[in-house]
């Protein structure tokens, strides 16, 4: 790697750091920490949600899907668009007004409103071991990343490296350093994508003509996928816009409820059509990049010995001029630490105030014990991430995790006029234990996505408990 870079990226990082170290001297209180002061506008916020949903884990993911299905892996951030406009026509109205009333600060306190303490317990623990996934899938991505850019660079070098950064950061600033870099990472991704990334690559494989040489004619269509990946994929990631505790977090934050629903909407648009296809083009690019044996001298002879998603690394590599090889390299680490920051502060969040607070709710210092529970679990994302292998997966595995055991609760309570604890808990049990089980057991049975599973056993137990006991059906809040 060049000096010249090396230090446009380490400026960067530092940057980021900077930024920590300002609003860790900004921060009065938890609400300060965990929800931004309740003051963010929409663009910030809106910004901040399509950072955190599309980052590095997405953007490698998505040129793995690009790799190897061509322009119809497109078609997963297509279920982003429908997840997040339709959480900002029915969720937001509800969940806002509610987040004012009561100073929420999280998704499982909406339980403890709706439900009981125990029911906001256990979500909050599903809560944070999903986001804990996901903060580590986020830097396997940003470690895969590293070593496929700079192959003299150790792996678990680049892991810790890149953990301690986003760690060290987030832990500092909380929610407010989290917005406001991420609407400058997804600002810089953007501009890298558009500006950098896509004519060079484009240039490198011989345009259209290089194109049409190697691929088959089925990647470049938009049909090149069956019913049944579709449906995984809504069924998988649709429902993480009600349940999202980032999400949550940012509801929150904005000023008042219209900004939330506008701040939804820009998010969905930069999902679908932006993200989705630069993603998977730059991934295709790879592809014809692959076959035409442009990283043969890196070892990589065939395309049946690549991993997929190092396919996109590989080619930014090749193809990058210096100066812009370290400014792309920063948009991508933008990406990513734009996900993997805001992960971390759902999950410390969860645990902080739905877990440690209903045993230890008079802790003299609250924001400093964020602070360490922040660092604490940043660490062990990362030793997650060490033994893990795929970044897509982990990161779907995480979000089965969740859906499967907080959604049906979540839309029962909202949509019933009387809430049941037994029929929720048993719902958040049975759910997520059914979708862990159907992955480690038996991958995808019939071919479907093992969130399916777990979707309809909670939506049956919470049924039949429901029904079955209906003297334990708790009174309306209405």
């Amino acid at each position: 790697m060049h000096w010249i870079d090396g230090t446009i990226f380490i400026v960067y990082m530092m940057a980021m750091l900077g930024v920590g170290v300002y609003f860790l001297r900004k921060n009065k209180d938890e609400d300060d920490y965990y929800v931004g002061g309740r003051n963010m506008s929409k663009w910030h916020i809106g910004l901040s949600v399509v950072a955190t949903d599309v980052g590095g884990g997405f953007s490698i993911g998505l040129g793995g899907l690009g790799f190897v299905m061509g322009l119809s892996g497109s078609w997963m951030l297509f279920t982003g668009l429908i997840g997040a406009w339709l959480a900002a026509t029915f969720l937001i109205p509800k969940v806002y007004a509610l987040g004012m009333k009561l100073s929420l600060r999280t998704f499982p306190e909406v339980f403890n409103y709706i439900f009981t303490p125990r029911v906001a317990l256990l979500a909050g623990i599903i809560s944070a071991l999903g986001y804990w996934g996901f903060t580590s899938s986020q830097i396997l991505a940003g470690a895969k990343l590293a070593t496929a850019t700079f192959p003299s660079l150790n792996f678990n070098v680049a892991l810790w490296t890149i953990g301690i950064i986003a760690v060290i950061y987030t832990a500092m600033g909380g929610l407010k350093a989290v917005i406001y870099t991420d609407t400058v990472q997804w600002a810089l991704l953007l501009f890298g994508l558009i500006f950098i990334a896509l004519p060079l690559a484009y240039y490198a494989i011989g345009g259209w003509s290089g194109l049409q040489s190697v691929v088959k004619p089925d990647m470049l269509r938009l049909d090149n996928v069956s019913g049944i990946q579709l449906l995984n994929w809504a069924v998988t990631i649709i429902p993480i816009w009600f349940v999202g505790m980032t999400l949550y977090q940012r509801i929150y934050a904005t000023k008042n409820e219209v900004e939330a629903r506008k701040a939804w909407y820009i998010a969905g648009f930069f999902e679908y059509p932006l993200m989705a296809f630069m993603g998977v083009l730059l991934g295709l690019f790879a592809r014809v990049a692959a076959d035409q044996g442009m990283f043969q001298h890196l070892g990589y002879v065939g395309i049946a010995q690549m991993d997929s998603e190092m396919g996109l690394p590989l080619l930014l590599r090749e193809i990058l001029p210096v100066g812009l090889m370290g400014l792309m390299m920063s948009a991508y680490f933008s990406a990513i630490l734009s996900t993997a920051d805001s992960c971390l502060m759902a999950a410390s969040g969860n645990i902080q105030s739905d877990v440690f607070g209903r045993f230890f709710n008079n802790q003299q210092n609250k924001l400093i014990a964020s602070q360490v529970l922040t660092l604490a679990l940043g660490a062990a994302a990362v030793l997650l991430a060490s033994q893990m292998t795929s970044v897509l997966d982990l990161m779907l595995y995480s979000y089965a995790f969740m859906v499967s055991g907080l959604f049906v609760p979540l839309v029962a309570g909202l949509l019933l006029k009387k809430a049941h604890e037994l029929a929720a808990l048993s719902a958040m049990i049975l759910g997520g234990g059914t979708t862990l089980w159907v992955e480690w057991k038996w991958g995808s049975p019939a071919g479907l996505d093992g969130n399916i599973y777990g979707i309809t056993a909670a939506l049956f137990i919470y049924a039949l408990v429901y029904y079955l006991f209906p003297k334990y059906r708790l009174t309306s809040k209405e």
